[in-house]
């Protein structure tokens, strides 16, 4: 911007300490200091403001690219299932109730116990859940491991 050399910094320098006087320039010196750091300052943030609205607007079209992949998705799932519910009803519709019988008896379905499952789990007698495998005591890993490690022949002498 400015082409400052030595001998132009020492004209300045002497012009200012004639017009100024050699009591009150270092003031001057420190106020000049303090203005043009501002300055500086000013100009940096702007600059850090402009390039924040940059990264701004690239997210957004980073943003859009996205949500408009994630539509596109979307659609090719619902139309991949539409096709597939069409090509089973199509494949099932030959197919009767009467004829179908299942491989296996469907599991019994979940019926919430209640406010009182503690209390009903609790008044069930020990030795019926030692019977049906109901763990009574919590174990640790590293406990349940130890407890069912295979003993060997030269310990159990």
């Amino acid at each position: 911007m400015f082409d400052l050399d030595f001998s132009k910094i020492a004209v300045v320098s002497a012009v200012a300490l004639v017009v100024i006087g050699p009591e009150r320039l270092p003031g001057v010196a420190r106020t000049l200091g303090t203005l043009i750091g501002k300055a500086r300052r000013y100009v940096a943030d702007v600059k850090a403001e402009v390039n924040r609205t940059m990264e701004l607007d690239e997210l957004k079209k980073m943003k859009e690219t996205m949500e408009s992949a994630a539509r596109d998705v979307e659609h090719s799932v619902h139309t991949a299932a539409s096709d597939f519910e069409k090509d089973w009803s199509e494949t099932t519709a030959g197919l009767s109730s009467d004829s179908y019988e299942p491989l296996a008896p469907l599991p019994p379905t979940y019926e919430n116990p209640g406010k009182k499952w503690r209390l009903k789990r609790g008044a069930t007698p020990h030795w019926y859940k030692a019977r049906q495998g109901v763990r009574t005591k919590a174990q640790s890993g590293a406990a349940r491991v130890a407890r069912f490690r295979p003993v060997k022949r030269s310990e159990h002498v």
